[in-house]
């Protein structure tokens, strides 16, 4: 069956317009659609920047008396053991030097040179998924790019820089899959799974290391301090679910939002030179994080002229950072020739101590993927005519089903999926 078909996270409605009338309710507003529990929302671009960058909104609630669960609530509500609760102890829940310490041991794999030394393999991954593309669509089949490229992709770039092997990536997919469609019945035996997996990989990397980033941090000692098995684990599970759950969200939303605008997927193709900085445009309007990890007020606070209490849960607004018309020029257009300006023009990434560690990779990812797939296949529409352009924000495209053969004589540019480049939202 023919199918393009989206699930919305963050409520109903298109997440633009909604999260946008609270931002122009106030700069921060009490905001209750969070797994967990009630927070305040920072909304307006500049109080979100200024808030990730603020020390006393801390990552730990443990270091703030009266603080809520934070992202043990969520695991709790996920369903995850108590035995593995310390698999939420990642860098997003560190402050400080013990967050500098261990981020300082990862950060090594995600620099901008090292990802300049993956460009080859992450191209050669993503026409080996072409191949297959164009070999199940080759006779007018449909084929969902969601499970074809967008999610394949980006687990096998991080699982190879990682060092997950592939017979071992299973594990992985069914965990991250119950992360984004909870069901707490199945979550302790897929977490229970991961974690034996990664013990065992961290052994077998102990006897026989190889040229990958578990070997590394086995062998790594800073300041004398070796990383103990936990605290391996607890990387090792952060970094291979955050690097493919968020790019591979926004590769499949982005396929979606570039094949229902044709004109600004022309653009690219004229002229592409400019995938680079479209890519920035792409992570503003597609990103796939709506907002940031819970801090917690160490002491009181003046936001936008909004005080927040002491012990006050809080989460910076990314996308209506992102959509803000106080930061951005026609913000609800997406635009591939949008000049960002210094830096990202966006806070996709987050900002601060606690700014994406995988940004650069996330970026080549995205620019590879996207450049090749429309390169590779001319032709490439839904395989569903779609009415209007699709929605920008956070709003997960469970598929994305296409056509990659050739056009027919007859064919009409509308069944391009339509014109338009204005965000699309049911107010």
């Amino acid at each position: 069956m023919d199918r393009t078909t989206e699930r919305r996270t963050t409520g109903e409605g298109c997440p633009v317009a909604r999260l946008g009338r609270l931002r122009e309710e106030g700069p921060v507003v009490p905001f209750d659609d969070t797994p967990m529990g009630p927070a305040m929302l920072v909304t307006r671009h500049d109080d979100v920047h200024a808030a990730l960058l603020d020390p006393r909104l801390r990552s730990d609630p443990a270091a703030v008396p009266g603080a809520g669960r934070g992202i043990a609530g969520v695991f709790a509500t996920l369903g995850f053991p108590d035995e593995l609760a310390h698999l939420g102890r990642g860098l997003l829940v560190r402050d400080g030097e013990d967050h500098t310490r261990l981020r300082r041991l990862v950060s090594r794999a995600f620099t901008v040179r090292r990802v300049r030394e993956l460009r080859p393999r992450i191209e050669a991954l993503t026409d080996g998924l072409l191949d297959d593309i164009a070999a199940a669509g080759a006779d007018g089949t449909p084929v969902d790019l969601v499970a074809a490229l967008c999610h394949p992709l980006p687990i096998a770039v991080i699982c190879e820089l990682v060092g997950v092997p592939e017979e071992s990536r299973e594990v992985w997919r069914a965990l991250a899959r119950l992360l984004v469609a909870p069901d707490p019945a199945r979550m302790p035996a897929a977490a229970h799974a991961v974690h034996d997996q990664v013990h065992e990989l961290i052994a077998a990397r102990r006897a026989d290391p190889a040229d990958d980033l578990v070997s590394a941090l086995v062998a790594v000692h800073d300041d004398g301090d070796r990383l103990d098995s936990d605290e391996l684990a607890v990387l090792l599970f952060d970094l291979v679910l955050a690097g493919f759950e968020t790019t591979a969200h926004v590769l499949s939303r982005a396929a979606l939002v570039l094949l229902t605008r044709p004109e600004q997927l022309a653009v690219l193709r004229d002229e592409p030179e400019r995938w680079p900085v479209a890519v920035h445009e792409i992570v503003r309007t597609c990103g796939a994080v709506p907002m940031s990890t819970p801090r917690f007020a160490a002491a009181d606070l003046d936001i936008g002229g909004t005080t927040v209490p002491a012990g006050s849960t809080v989460v910076a607004g990314l996308v209506t950072a992102n959509f803000d018309p106080r930061r951005h020029d026609r913000p609800e257009e997406f635009d591939v020739t949008r000049d960002p300006g210094r830096g990202e023009g966006h806070l996709g990434f987050g900002q601060g101590a606690h700014y994406c560690l995988g940004a650069a990779l996330a970026r080549t990812e995205l620019e590879i993927g996207l450049r090749a797939l429309v390169t590779r296949f001319p032709a490439l529409r839904l395989a569903e005519v779609v009415e209007g352009p699709a929605d920008l924000g956070f709003v997960r495209a469970d598929a994305v089903e296409v056509r990659v053969d050739a056009l027919p004589a007859h064919h009409h540019s509308a069944g391009m999926g339509g014109v338009g480049q204005d965000v699309r939202c049911d107010p």
